[in-house]
């Protein structure tokens, strides 16, 4: 697989992310008749946290990782950093609404994924 192409792979599952929770947000303001804001109820508040911290995050994490194949980091700093980035966006917003160990570990693998492309971003500029 060319690092590109690992690079497509994780933008596409986290675009759909992104769009899961939306879609998510969308129906919950839909069967509560909710047009704006969270309208006091707790479950809206889950959903639209979960998406805004989707699109707090994500965009940072892509935008590294594109920036790792254009300075032609190996695929398996790609998979590795990607994986891990793309594991906690998925098991994040499980943990916002369910169990809390499933939200500490999605904030985990996210902020280990983030450090790790701020490492290796250094580590490729200047090698």
């Amino acid at each position: 697989m060319e690092s590109m192409n690992i690079a497509a792979l994780y933008i596409a599952v986290n675009v759909l992310i992104i769009v899961l929770l939306s879609v998510r947000v969308v129906g919950g303001r839909t069967a509560k008749r909710i047009s704006l804001g969270t309208g006091d109820d707790k479950d809206m508040e889950v959903r639209i946290r979960s998406q805004a911290n989707a699109t707090e995050y994500i965009p940072i994490g892509m935008i590294s990782l594109v920036v790792l194949v254009v300075l032609g980091a190996p695929n398996w700093i790609l998979h590795t950093l990607g994986g891990a980035f793309t594991l906690g966006r998925i098991i994040h917003p499980i943990g916002m609404a369910g169990p809390l160990i499933a939200r500490q570990l999605g904030t985990v693998f996210t902020w280990t994924g983030l450090l790790g492309f701020a490492a290796a971003l250094i580590w490729f500029a200047v090698a």
